[in-house]
């Protein structure tokens, strides 16, 4: 198990001990997106969809799900999440919306997973909302474009 960090050395799974790492700000920024056929995309775009305003209750599912992944990843720490953004954007050659998440902190530990949760969350919701007319919509492309503070310093997706 060299290199996973929530497993001890005898391969059992734990939550990391952050409390010797710096207080560094954090920030983490993930994407995604829904794919869907263009009658769905059209009803979407019109604000046309019988449960309302997809991207505004998207948005709002994400922030939440952002808020909430200690309670649904098993060995994330609690952070005070000083930011939680969700942009949802219309994409007529996918067709589709595409997600992206930014989650900042000052805290010992990332912020990945809670823009991940963001993401996926705003994803499963924009899914929800318009599943009564389409079944088949995709949800796909989650990943994190950027990660930085703290002692791995910054990544950014090529």
């Amino acid at each position: 198990m060299a290199g996973l960090t929530h497993f001890d050395g005898k391969g059992d799974a734990h939550m990391v001990d952050v409390s010797d790492k710096a207080v560094t700000a954090r920030i983490a920024v993930a994407t995604g997106h829904v794919r869907m056929a263009p009658a769905t995309y059209q009803i979407i775009a019109e604000g046309r969809a019988k449960k309302g305003d997809v991207l505004a209750v998207a948005r709002l599912a994400g922030i939440m799900g952002a808020k909430k992944t200690p309670d649904l990843i098993p060995l994330c720490h609690p952070l005070p999440v000083t930011k939680v953004a969700v942009e949802l954007t219309l994409d007529a050659t996918l067709p589709g919306v595409r997600i992206e998440a930014t989650v900042k902190t000052t805290g010992q530990t990332g912020v990945e997973m809670e823009a991940l949760t963001a993401v996926s969350t705003a994803a499963l919701t924009v899914y929800d909302m318009a599943k009564a007319v389409d079944k088949e919509m995709e949800i796909g492309g989650i990943r994190v474009l950027l990660k930085d503070g703290g002692k791995s310093g910054r990544f950014e997706a090529k």
